[in-house]
Formats: structure tokens, sequence, C-alpha cells
């Protein structure tokens, strides 16, 4: 009988309904009605007359000097669907718009538009009016922002905005470092990062991403001195020659075979992989030109040993 009523109360819905839906016009219908009656504001006002436990949530703000994308519209459904879970299950949510105004981007887009190539431009410029500048381009888009993140049915308070380069933000955020500070949570580490010689300053992901461009870059092998033993070097292959600058120790595997080798060409030792000698000597690897022979031309074997009988050596 149960399942019998269920099932007559759905038809019964399902009837209601209009034989065709348009889900965009249902969406700008609904949006609509949030707005005349100003939903958002009106729940945050009730949950802050209720008491109700407050709901922090971080969230990294975007830049406004372009246009949101898929990757921001994806995020933001996300986030959204958090804190409105968090708003109706009983807690107060402060959602506040936020925008990015530090950091290369915008810079970037100012020494495209400036044709600004070096550092010694900007300080002739004078660093007050390049930083008023780049001020006068970080909300450019905000408008676009709030019209396509209301559409999308976003409850955040664009109003109510706040943007990093307020003082109160950037204060708030040393504050939090001099808390980090005093109770030792702060160390001084080495990680390999993207790095731009113009702007003297290592990137992050999406700063290294925005002059992105598929170029061939050489590999290349270089020597390392052995300490004590006199024109004797390690070689090392890399095909990411920008990582040497922060080399700090060389790697071997301690089961491979390797050979200590005099290049007859220069008069220098050098001890490698026995399965690389070919990086060395490229036409090792013309099965056609390469004769067995010809080594004794190019080099000899002076010892042979395994990766573990190297650790150590400097």
């Amino acid at each position: 009988k149960g399942g019998l009523e269920i099932q007559q109360r759905i038809e019964s819905i399902m009837a209601s309904l209009p034989p065709a839906l348009n889900f965009a016009e249902t969406e700008e219908e609904i949006v609509k009605k949030w707005k005349e009656e100003d939903s958002f504001q009106l729940q945050n006002k009730l949950s802050l007359e209720r008491g109700d436990e407050e709901y922090t949530f971080y969230d990294g703000p975007p830049f406004a000097t372009g246009l949101p994308h898929y990757g921001h519209i994806l995020a933001g459904t996300i986030k959204d669907t958090v804190t409105r879970y968090a708003a109706m299950t009983g807690k107060h949510v402060d959602r506040r718009a936020g925008w990015d105004c530090h950091g290369l981007p915008v810079e970037y887009e100012i020494d495209q538009k400036l044709n600004i190539t070096h550092r010694d431009q900007v300080l002739e410029m004078g660093i007050d009016k390049y930083n008023e500048t780049c001020r006068s381009i970080v909300t450019r888009y905000t408008k676009e922002w709030e019209s396509t993140i209301t559409r999308l049915g976003r409850w955040i308070d664009f109003e109510n905005d706040y943007k990093t380069m307020d003082a109160p933000f950037m204060e708030s955020v040393w504050w939090v470092f001099s808390q980090l500070f005093e109770k030792d949570l702060v160390y001084q580490g080495f990680k390999v990062m993207p790095y731009s010689t113009g702007c003297s300053t290592p990137l992050s992901n999406f700063e290294a991403g925005l002059n992105y461009k598929e170029v061939r870059d050489p590999a290349v092998v270089v020597s390392f001195p052995v300490i004590g033993e006199e024109n004797v070097y390690f070689v090392a292959w890399t095909t990411t020659p920008w990582t040497l600058p922060s080399n700090i120790a060389l790697c071997v595997n301690p089961e491979l075979q390797y050979v200590q080798i005099l290049d007859k060409k220069s008069g220098h030792s050098y001890i490698l992989a026995q399965t690389r000698l070919s990086q060395l000597f490229p036409i090792m690897n013309n099965k056609k030109k390469w004769k067995p022979a010809m080594q004794d031309e190019l080099f000899e074997i002076q010892k042979t040993m395994i990766g573990k009988d190297l650790v150590g050596k400097k």
C-alpha cells in the first residue's frame, strides 16, 4: 500500500510539470527571485540573530585583471556547495568576494602595455608611478566577475569585498606570519622553483605558465671535478640545465656498472655509467658506422666499478 501511494504521488508531481522545461530560463528566474528577496543577505542576517556558530572558509581570491574561465567556474561551484551546506546546517558563513592584486600577472600586463623589458625602466619611471599604474587595472573586470558568478547562482558578497592590496589585509598576513614565527614554526628550506631572470624572482606554477612556450632546449653534459684526484671528473647528463645552479649532490645507482675512461681528445678522465658512453661519443649510437676497433681512437677504460664504490666521493 505504501509503495502504491508513493508511486501515485510521484505521478501527480510529474503531471504538474510543464511538458518542456527550459532550464536556462528557470535558472534566471531563480536568480532574479533571490535578488528581489535579497535571500543571501537575509540568510546572513537571520544566522547572526540566532547567534549561529561561525564557519570560516578560506578561499584564495582570483585576479580581476582577466575574465573568469572554466577553471574558476568549476572551483567556484564546489566552494559554493561547501559554504551552502555549512549555512544550511546551522552555521554563520561570512562569504566576501576577494581580489588578488599582487604578483606577476598584474606586472606582466603593465610591462606588455608600456613595453617594459628591464628593471631599470621601472626605476626610471619611478616605483610609485609603476605601482599606481598596476593598481589602476587590478579591478578592471570586477563587474564582469560579479555578473558571471551571480548568474551561476553562487552566493557571495561583492559589495563588501576585499583586495589584497588593502593595508589591513596585508597587515593581517604579516600578523599571521609573526604568530607562526613566535611559535617557532618558520624554517628555511630549499626547493627547485621556476625563476624569472627578467624579474629576478621565483615564479609560481601559474606565473610560469603565463608566457609558456614550446621550445627546443639542448641537453647538456656537465663535468664535476673529483676532489683529491687530479684531472678526474664525474660526468652528469641532464635535460633540465636550468636546475644546475641549485645542484647540491650527484646520485649513483649502487648496482650499476660505472667506468673511468681517459678521453684521448681532451686528455681528461671521466667517470660515468658504462651504458652512457654513447652520450660522450655519439658515433657509438650509429650501428652502421660504429666499429669496436674505433674505441682505441676515442677513449681508454682505466678502471671499472659499481655505483656503491663511488658513494662518498666528492
